[in-house]
């Protein structure tokens, strides 16, 4: 592993990759930016159970003490989940926080540049990021887009969400992925699902039906010389997600007063996840917490078809 000075793989994440055993990728901006303690503490949990629950090995990616960790222990989990001080990690705060020795929970962004460099295959996340919706501003618009779509474009994992959050542009998301060459499958759905929701009335550019599809494509993409990611569109269970429009009047408000009270930057979706979720009356949040499981469940698959013998002729660059 290049530069291996800063980066750390946990004894577990080392030991599974030197028999090229399931591991996959988790994010940590969830525990330190996603719910207070210990509700945080208990998903971080709750996450690494499911992906062991289907015999994988679950590496949540943090940054702390001048490293990045790939894999962290109870205690790094407890560390990050009751920080006060917590950063949160794009790509391009990495080095930053390495160099003063900061604590972060990388994003998705963050998480997909150092899974690569580790030699994970796969990575579950709950949405990506992506176009925000245009607001006004002075006499124009603001206009932002996220890390995570230009990270996917060169970063050769499996990417397994809940399309991207509910809270941005879900067609410019889209677009964005195309033009980037991004590879969106929906699992047993031709529709894009809409993070909390089932269902936004956009299409997916290939559905897939089980994880060994899944692997196959992603094996075929990168092959053929692509590096990107391919993203895989994971519907939130039936029974947790939420209709469109309930939604839809909630991120409304919530963007409303994001406006109002001035909050920009990697500010704003911190912000309009928790209002969402007071405005849904912590409905926004069981979806958002059942989804992320359910991702885990399904990355746990993929990532075991990957270990099998007949796939290990895969290698990412």
């Amino acid at each position: 592993m290049p530069k291996s000075s800063f980066y750390q793989l946990s004894p577990e994440v080392a030991r599974a990759l030197s028999r090229g055993a399931p591991v996959v990728a988790l994010e940590s901006t969830v525990i330190s930016h996603g719910l207070p303690y210990p509700d945080n503490l208990q998903l971080a949990q709750k996450m690494e159970s499911t992906v062991r629950g289907q015999g994988a090995v679950p590496a949540t990616v943090a940054v702390m003490d001048g490293k990045i960790y790939i894999g962290l222990d109870t205690a790094q989990i407890e560390r990050l989940a009751r920080g006060t001080s917590v950063r949160k990690i794009s790509v391009r705060d990495i080095a930053p926080a390495i160099a003063q020795k900061a604590v972060g929970g990388t994003t998705v962004a963050g998480t997909l540049a150092a899974a690569r460099i580790a030699g994970l295959r796969v990575f579950a996340t709950g949405g990506i990021g992506g176009v925000h919706r245009q607001t006004p501003k002075g006499d124009g618009y603001s206009y932002d887009v996220s890390a995570d779509l230009t990270q996917l474009a060169h970063t050769p994992l499996v990417v397994v969400s809940a399309g991207a959050k509910a809270i941005l542009d879900l067609p410019a998301t889209l677009e964005m992925l195309e033009t980037l060459g991004v590879p969106v499958l929906g699992f047993q759905t031709d529709e894009f699902p809409a993070f909390y929701s089932r269902h936004s009335g956009l299409q997916v550019s290939a559905s897939v039906e089980t994880p060994e599809e899944i692997a196959a494509i992603a094996q075929t993409h990168w092959q053929m010389g692509f590096e990107s990611a391919i993203l895989v569109a994971n519907p939130p269970p039936e029974k947790d997600a939420l209709p469109p429009e309930a939604v839809e009047g909630a991120i409304q408000q919530a963007l409303d007063e994001a406006q109002e009270q001035g909050i920009h930057g990697q500010g704003v979706t911190p912000f309009l996840l928790r209002r969402v979720s007071e405005i849904t009356g912590g409905d926004s949040l069981r979806a958002n917490l059942a989804l992320l499981l359910n991702n885990a469940n399904l990355a746990a698959k993929i990532a075991r078809v990957f270990a099998q013998p007949r796939q290990k002729s895969i290698k990412l660059t």
